[in-house]
């Protein structure tokens, strides 16, 4: 059985007041012919349908197309909810829409849900887990101690009975321990939702949503595709490919990725007016690509996107780097990953403060604010 891996469609997404919407028809058109290429049986779409939880007239319209041009081909497509998505509005109409062989993860309710597809080798069973919070895992499981997003998702798959003699596939929208980021993803301070890549390990292949660059984590079978497009300048040289599994028989799992094109690509160019006007310098280039320009003029140029935009009309960010700026004091950023967690920036305060540190009821009533504050953004 082959089996697309796909997540992060984030449809109806805008990006510096650019809208994407034609950027994103063309990715699923090239998506759809590589299915048919490469006789996909099988489609996994983890997360992020679309980019905003309220999604626009334009962006419903868009997966509207999208479904109904998977249903033409009449492969089975497995869908879940993401951070990005209302779960409510994701899965408006799935009983509807197990018809036509598409199947969309339903509102969290302490059960995961799966279908189990066969070939000639056997039982393959996908899993479908929509992004989960703590406190909604622990809304149906009082009895336990759910107080952080690995903790969540630890109860919520114990209520899988898998069969080790099947081929068992999850399909799950979660932020991994292990994985690393770009600036389009939402990542929480302090990573308090960090899920440990050692709790899918009964899983023949996880299917992730929810970070943009293509990785592996821990091995090969626990596995971000990335998104379709690219979403921020820190993007600009990854390349974006289509995740594919090739699973004919259990433990016989091997992987490969087929190259995307744009319709406008996204790069960054840096040089001085002169140059960047020189004609030369960008007739062999597609000037139509999202750009973003750093100009190292020594003066600032009137008026200079309006000007360069009669050369490269989309034209998303215009900085300059010279002299002048590089005397600009900048504030040092550190790595989100190396940051202190809420409860210990608390504790620091309290101690000096009080010259004592916090006790352990304190601790556990922290926690739990720290949580529900965390989980209600």
């Amino acid at each position: 059985m082959k089996i697309m891996h796909l997540s992060d469609l984030h449809l109806g997404k805008n990006l510096n007041g650019f809208s994407l919407y034609e950027d994103q028809r063309h990715i699923h058109k090239q998506i759809l012919q590589i299915a048919k290429e490469e006789a996909i049986d099988a489609v996994m779409i983890a997360g992020d349908v679309f980019d905003k939880s309220v999604p626009t007239n334009q962006a419903i319209q868009l997966f509207d197309e999208f479904l109904t041009s998977w249903a033409e081909l009449h492969l089975p497509v497995f869908i879940i909810s993401g951070n990005h998505d209302s779960a409510q509005r994701v899965a408006f109409g799935a009983n509807l829409f197990k018809d036509n062989n598409i199947f969309i993860s339903p509102i969290y309710d302490g059960k995961i849900s799966h279908i189990t597809l066969k070939d000639e080798h056997g039982n393959i069973n996908f899993y479908l887990l929509p992004f989960i919070k703590p406190a909604i895992v622990r809304s149906y499981f009082p009895d336990e101690e759910i107080t952080s997003y690995n903790q969540a998702v630890k109860v919520a798959l114990k209520q899988i009975s898998l069969n080790p003699n099947e081929r068992n596939i999850l399909i799950a929208h979660q932020f991994v321990t292990g994985a690393y980021t770009c600036d389009s993803e939402e990542i929480i301070v302090g990573g308090i939702d960090n899920v440990d890549a050692q709790l899918f390990q009964d899983f023949d292949y996880v299917a992730l949503g929810h970070l943009h660059t293509p990785q592996n984590v821990l091995n090969e079978k626990i596995r971000y595709c990335g998104t379709l497009l690219k979403y921020s300048f820190s993007e600009a040289n990854q390349e974006k490919t289509v995740t594919i599994l090739n699973f004919p028989q259990k433990n016989k799992l091997t992987i490969y990725e087929k190259k995307l094109s744009f319709l406008h690509d996204m790069r960054k160019l840096k040089g001085s007016y002169a140059e960047l006007t020189l004609k030369s310098n960008y007739e062999q280039t597609n000037t139509d690509d999202y750009l973003a320009i750093t100009l190292t003029d020594e003066e600032d140029i009137p008026d200079a996107i309006n000007r360069l935009r009669s050369i490269y009309p989309n034209i998303m960010q215009l900085t300059y780097d010279n002299l002048r700026t590089k005397t600009v004091q900048n504030i040092e950023t550190t790595d989100i990953a190396n940051l202190k967690t809420p409860l210990n920036l608390f504790e620091e305060l309290y101690y000096k403060q009080n010259n004592q540190n916090l006790n352990d009821n304190q601790i556990d009533i922290l926690q739990e604010l720290i949580q529900d504050i965390w989980e209600e953004k």
